[in-house]
Order: structure tokens, then C-alpha cells, then sequence
């Protein structure tokens, strides 16, 4: 179990800048822009030989606002998760009225509290210290965490005053199935997030965009391990106008480039917009796994269902190999089979295919279904191996493989597909030209007849 470590502290006073610092990533999203952080991030960072968590918490607040209220909640629940608490205040604005309100409610949990002010470049530090010491906490640790000054002698302190022991398993562990949950705004991403979790981790509202950044959640069912991303609505461009939201939009696509597999969650009373079919078009240029979940099933009218049904066999045709799940993220139907067509993708999309057994279905492929002539020449399909995966990529090797036209390619798709039982994962074929490599040459069978 590795040591939790919780950012806290009012809004915009640098604590996703620091979780950036302390896992050197760019995990959290960063602007000069207060209570941009919404939804605990988990990040891992290490020290030499000793690595450790970072939870970076939206801020704390005393406004009356029932989403400020519940991010305050939020935070503080993290805090009481963690082994050790970072209080971040603003070395630029100054001790507030916020910050001895948080003091106290973060000393009423008992562990241990380190004051650490930030944004100290170009001022004067003793003068600085000095006005936060009526927080009566023990002496503050003065950084910049834009620059990364003094950010490793206040991880080094915290690290060595820490046991090797957390009260919250956030590692992701190296056979976790990382699943990215995307979709338009206000569909029920972080709904189910929190079905799936069994508390309230992600904050759900009907208000759309409360999600802003990617959020990864490590989670276990079943004996499966996975990393849950929970990603912003993307919606259509030209309705995207705050920056804020331009960023969310990056890294919910940067979400599809770290995922194995990808639920895509669609809305049954709004029904599939333009927006959804550009989503796909996202997820098939990544070749990631998918699974489409229908959300807000429950209390549809039975013609209403029909209607959905039908427009989803008419308007999803183009992504056939996916399972598509009619769900209620509120109350929990349909959920379990969405996880198991979640670990059918992703051991469809990871498995280790044969050269021997992709050779031989290619063989019944042909026999079954020969390639058309070219200029009065058959092309000629010799013997196939796996090129890659995530997604599988099958290469088939052969004469005048430039000329196999389309319809025959998703012929083979289709074959190697339901042969090799595939599922949720878009497979790809690519055709070479050349000799067999794994068949001896011309010259060195003959220098085997002469050693002979």
C-alpha cells in the first residue's frame, strides 16, 4: 500500500499545478481560472525508490452554492482518506478568512497537516512566512510550483514523516483493464462512475459540464482490475466557446489515445445526435476497444424503445462488432453485462494471435470466397500473421495486394472476425507484397541440398 498524499486549500491557489509537479504529468487540467478542479484526480509519483499518491481535490469553499458545497465535500472526503494533508494557501494574496476556516476543519481529522504556501517567486519569503504563521500550524514550506522550487525538499519531508502504508488502494495495478467513459454532456458518465464504485466519488448533477477533466478512478470487480476515466461532455465545436472547455474537450480525446477500451454512453430520451457519430468516428481513428451503453432506460414508453431500437440498428451499422447495453446508470440495470463486454473487448483487442492459425483461416477465407481477378490475373493470398494489437491488425501477405478492393477486405474482416470470435474490437487488415519470411530462400535451400 503505498502513502496517500492530498492537496488541499481554496480555489486557485496552485493544486493541480503542484499534482502535475509531484507526478510529473499534465494529468490535471491548469488555468488561472478558480474552481476549475472539480472531481478528485489520483496520480502516482515517485521519489527514488519510493513512490507514492497524489490526490489533487477541487477547493474548498464556504459558499452556499449546492455544486461548490458538494466539491467541498468532495475534497474533504479525500482528506480524510489520505496519510498526509498539503494545506496550499497563496503566498501572493496572503493569509485569508478561507484559510483558517480550512485549517480548522482540516486539523479536526487528525492527520498530519503540512502548511505550504505558494507562488513565492519575486517575493520577499520571510515576510511571507510570517503572515501565516497565526494558522498555528508548524513551519510553512514556501514553494513555486509553476518552477518546481522547493517542491523537493517539501516531498522529501513529507515522504519521510509517512509510513509505506495507505488507508486508500488508488494504485493502478499493471493487468488493469483502463476504461475511458465518454459522451455528450449531462448523459450519465459520472452517474455510472459512482454506480460502478458503489459511493459517490464523481460529482453527477443535471447540470451539464459539471465534469471538466479526465478523471481516473482505479476499481475492482469480480477479481478484474480497471482504471475508470471519466471525461467531460464533448459537444459540438461550434458550441464550445469557454477555454475551459476547449481543454476539457483535449483531454477527453487525450482519454481515447490512454484507454484499452472505450464505453461510449448515449442518451435514450435525446436519442443519437451528430455529435455521438463524431465521438465514434474518435474512437475508430484509435482502434480502442467499444462498448456502447444506452443510458436512462427506465420509464420509456414502450413505442419510445421500439423507435430507439430502430435507430440504433439504422444509424450504428458502421461499428457492427460493438455490444450495445440498454442501461440505467441511476439505478444499476444493465450494468454487470456492460463489465463483461468490457473484458470480452479488451481480450479481444489484446489477444496474441497465431501465425499457424491465422494462415489456416486465411486458407478457408479463400477457399470459401476467392479474391477477384485483376487484368485477368487471380490475386494471390499467401499466409497471415498478427501485425499488432489494440487494435489487432492482421497482415496478410500475397501478390497484387494492391488491388484487393474494398468489399472483399471487409469479407475478410468479417470472416476473421466471428473465426477468431472477436468482439468489441475493431479489427484492421493490411496487405504486403514480397516474399515469405518465414519460409527458407531460394539459395538457402540449396545450400541445405549441398550441405546434404
Amino acid at each position: 500500500m503505498l502513502p496517500v498524499i492530498a492537496l488541499l486549500g481554496r480555489p486557485n491557489v496552485g493544486k493541480s499545478t503542484l499534482f502535475n509537479r509531484l507526478t510529473r504529468s499534465r494529468d490535471a487540467l491548469v488555468a488561472n481560472y478558480p474552481g476549475l478542479t472539480r472531481d478528485r484526480q489520483y496520480g502516482r509519483g515517485r521519489l527514488g525508490s519510493k513512490p507514492y499518491i497524489v490526490v489533487d481535490t477541487g477547493g474548498l469553499t464556504s459558499s452556499d452554492d449546492r455544486l461548490a458545497e458538494r466539491v467541498s465535500r468532495h475534497a474533504l472526503q479525500a482528506a480524510a482518506a489520505a496519510d498526509a494533508l498539503l494545506l496550499l494557501v497563496d503566498g501572493r494574496e496572503g493569509l485569508s478568512a478561507a484559510d483558517q476556516t480550512i485549517t480548522h476543519d482540516l486539523r479536526r481529522l487528525g492527520k498530519p497537516l503540512y502548511l505550504v504556501v505558494n507562488k513565492i517567486e519575486g517575493l520577499n519569503t520571510d515576510l511571507v512566512a510570517s503572515e501565516f504563521y497565526s494558522l498555528g500550524l508548524d513551519q510553512p514550506y514556501l514553494i513555486a510550483a509553476e518552477h518546481g522550487q522547493g517542491v523537493l525538499e517539501l516531498i522529501e519531508t513529507v515522504l519521510a514523516q509517512t509510513p509505506d502504508t495507505a488507508t486508500d488502494d488508488t494504485a493502478e495495478s499493471s493487468d488493469s483493464i483502463r476504461l475511458a467513459i465518454i459522451g455528450r454532456p449531462n448523459v450519465g458518465k459520472s452517474t455510472l462512475v459512482n454506480r460502478l464504485l458503489g459511493e459517490e466519488r464523481m460529482l453527477a448533477s443535471d447540470l451539464p459540464g459539471t465534469t471538466r477533466d479526465s478523471v481516473r478512478v482505479p476499481f475492482a470487480k469480480d477479481g478484474q482490475d480497471y482504471t475508470l476515466i471519466d471525461t467531460a461532455g464533448v459537444r459540438r465545436r461550434s458550441r464550445v466557446h469557454e477555454t475551459i472547455e476547449k481543454f476539457s474537450v483535449l483531454k477527453t480525446l487525450q482519454a481515447l489515445e490512454q484507454a484499452d477500451v472505450v464505453l461510449l454512453m448515449l442518451d435514450a430520451r435525446q436519442g443519437i445526435a451528430e455529435q455521438d457519430a463524431s465521438l465514434l468516428g474518435h474512437v475508430l481513428n484509435s482502434g480502442r476497444g467499444l462498448v456502447i451503453a444506452v443510458n436512462k432506460w427506465d420509464g420509456l414508453e414502450p413505442e419510445v424503445r421500439q423507435k430507439v431500437r430502430n435507430e440504433l440498428d439504422r444509424r450504428l451499422g458502421f461499428v457492427d462488432f460493438a455490444r450495445i447495453h440498454l442501461i440505467s446508470a441511476l439505478h444499476g440495470s444493465g450494468i454487470t453485462e456492460v463489465l463483461t463486454s468490457v473484458r470480452q473487448a479488451y481480450a479481444s483487442a489484446t489477444g496474441k494471435l497465431s501465425t499457424p492459425k491465422l494462415t489456416q483461416l486465411l486458407e478457408q477465407a479463400v477457399a470459401h470466397h476467392q479474391p477477384p481477378l485483376v487484368q485477368g490475373y487471380r490475386i494471390k493470398l499467401r499466409y497471415a500473421h498478427q501485425g499488432g494489437q489494440n487494435p489487432p491488425i492482421i497482415i496478410i501477405h500475397g501478390n497484387r495486394v494492391e488491388r484487393v478492393p474494398e468489399t472483399y477486405r471487409r469479407y475478410l474482416v468479417n470472416y476473421f472476425r466471428n473465426a477468431l470470435q472477436l468482439t468489441g474490437a475493431p479489427l484492421r487488415i493490411e496487405f504486403k507484397s514480397g516474399d515469405n519470411p518465414y519460409r527458407p530462400s531460394s539459395r538457402s535451400r540449396s545450400s541445405a541440398k549441398r550441405q546434404r
